[in-house]
């Protein structure tokens, strides 16, 4: 039996974990990226911001985070999950220790919740937290060990007042992070827009389906993920083969997601490439140095250096415009945990 190892069974979920398909049996593969490339961030178009999600690069730690994979490819070895896990519906009295101890059979490993430093909480304050793996193996086996209830996995957890209460186990399989819907077109990132808030469990194959749904035209989706973990960011960007499709994008400015159990409203901006001329002088007036200017109004969407844009921007009807900044500095950070 599957789960003959687990601790502990909830009666109530032994009824639907029976033939539980495999987790990556519907994932699509997604085309461009080499075999080895399972970046920490959407492959086709990097940002490198170096910034996590939830506040735990603030655990102190004495131990480095090695490479852990579960399979092979090509006589490669290739991650398949992210060795951050959400873990949902946590007992309200159960403290880090607790979590820690339910699941420290699977492998090292550190709790973390959001805002876990400044709050100096012993517990989840929303009953959820993240399971941070020292080896991605680990979260091969917590999956292993899951049992399945309309398409949502429960591992059972004790505290000192409830006795095997099944919670959610969600993992990040990395091959859910990009979506190419039409390897026939070429990715262009002025056609390209950015979606801020993206809810962590949104695939990068929903939100293509979402923005095609909406506008058509999309070629390419990706989910930002974290350059150590490779967990989802909350932010994704998806390429359109037209223009058409790319302006009634952006002049939305917000789109509401709706997918399953899911419905945000997310911010939607152009993205900015940080290594573009200005469009007006091409480096002339700037000394050769890349554009830091970039305007989303739909009459200009162009890259401008300082001159030319306190030059095009003076002229009437344009003086309102506002520019976009590519945010976060381009640099990727060790973080160093104590597993426990």
């Amino acid at each position: 039996m599957l789960f003959s190892h687990l601790d502990c069974l909830c009666p109530s979920l032994l009824l639907c974990h029976s033939s539980r398909p495999s987790l990556n049996a519907t994932f699509v593969s997604f085309l461009f990226p080499p075999p080895n490339s399972f970046h920490s961030r959407s492959s086709l178009f990097p940002i490198d911001d170096g910034l996590l999600d939830d506040g735990h690069s603030d655990q102190v730690g004495v131990l480095n985070s090695p490479t852990c994979y579960s399979a092979h490819q090509n006589g490669e070895r290739i991650e398949r999950f992210s060795r951050k896990v959400f873990v949902g519906g946590l007992p309200p009295d159960i403290d880090e220790d607790e979590i820690t101890a339910s699941f420290r059979r699977f492998g090292p490993l550190v709790v973390d919740w959001p805002h876990k430093a400044e709050s100096k909480s012993y517990f989840p304050p929303k009953g959820y937290a993240f399971l941070l793996f020292q080896e991605e193996s680990s979260v091969q086996a917590l999956i292993d060990a899951c049992i399945e209830e309309d398409g949502k996995l429960y591992l059972c957890v004790s505290s000192p007042t409830i006795k095997d209460k099944p919670v959610q186990i969600r993992p990040w399989n990395l091959s859910d992070s990009d979506f190419v819907m039409d390897g026939s077109q070429p990715l262009d990132p002025r056609k390209t827009i950015f979606v801020g808030g993206v809810p962590r469990p949104l695939r990068a194959v929903e939100l293509a389906m979402i923005m095609d749904r909406l506008y058509g035209g999309v070629c390419y989706a990706g989910i930002d993920t974290d350059p150590e973990l490779k967990y989802p960011k909350g932010a994704g960007r998806v390429a359109f083969s037209n223009q058409q499709s790319y302006i009634a994008a952006i002049s939305a400015r917000f789109v509401q997601l709706q997918h399953g159990d899911i419905d945000k409203r997310v911010e939607v901006k152009p993205y900015v490439l940080d290594d573009q001329m200005c469009d007006e002088c091409q480096g002339a007036r700037c000394g050769g140095k890349f554009a830091p200017f970039f305007c989303a109004n739909v009459t200009c969407l162009q890259y401008y250096c300082e001159f030319c844009w306190a030059n095009i921007h003076s002229r009437a009807g344009r003086e309102f415009h506002k520019p976009l900044v590519k945010e976060g500095a381009d640099r990727p950070r060790q973080i160093h945990f104590r597993w426990n």
